[in-house]
């Protein structure tokens, strides 16, 4: 957006500064523990420094932000602890979306989820970790898209959120790619099956693979 067209207070600017925080740390552009120094946010985004302390606050409720006493905000830290308990949760959430999806997934979906199941192969062939957890992502929000569980999504894109940094490190972890491949293959035959249980099963074991990796 032009710097002349943007907002400069109200809803609209709050709503400006945080879409663009938001994606700045989900892309990882905003490193953890990185000070939000409201200032040079507001002069960033051309809005007020009350539309940026607005911001803040919704990011802080999602999780992204923490608000320092006497310090300001920044970019929250994950800890490996916190990192795990929310995969566990995800566990749960993205077990049922997957059954959910198995049950109601129609042709032309179930060709996304190939299509994207190949991509992954060549990803990994090509060692291309970082397009490779995009696709992984991507097929996550596929299958939850697919499930119609919309409650379970707005908790599951919640939690996926504050998980963006061990996201990342898992990719380029050696030999985690190829490993977390085969689950994720695992995952879309079970759905192309239209088999429920076992696309439950398969999103469990893979979450539980994620979660002893995290702990390595």
């Amino acid at each position: 957006m032009p710097k002349q067209a943007r907002p400069g207070t109200g809803e609209q600017a709050k709503q400006l500064a945080l879409g663009q925080l938001r994606q700045a740390i989900l892309r990882g552009e905003m490193a953890p523990a990185q000070r939000l120094v409201e200032n040079e946010l507001a002069e960033q985004f051309g809005v007020t420094r009350a539309s940026i302390r607005a911001a803040l606050i919704d990011l802080e409720s999602q999780g992204l932000v923490e608000r320092i006493r006497n310090r300001g905000s920044r970019v929250r830290v994950v800890t490996v602890e916190e990192a795990v308990a929310i995969t566990e949760c995800r566990l749960v959430l993205e077990g049922l979306c997957a059954a959910k999806a198995a049950a109601a997934v129609d042709d032309e979906q179930l060709g996304e989820l190939r299509g994207l199941g190949t991509a992954m192969r060549k990803a990994v062939t090509a060692g291309e970790p970082l397009t490779y957890s995009d696709l992984n992502h991507e097929l996550h929000a596929r299958i939850r898209e697919f499930s119609g569980q919309r409650t379970a999504v707005e908790l599951l894109e919640r939690l996926n959120a504050q998980l963006v940094r061990h996201r990342f490190q898992l990719a380029l972890r050696p030999g985690r790619p190829q490993q977390s491949l085969n689950e994720h293959l695992a995952m879309i035959e079970a759905i192309e099956a239209r088999d429920p249980q076992a696309a439950e099963a398969a999103v469990r074991a893979h979450l539980t693979s994620v979660i002893e990796a995290l702990r390595d």
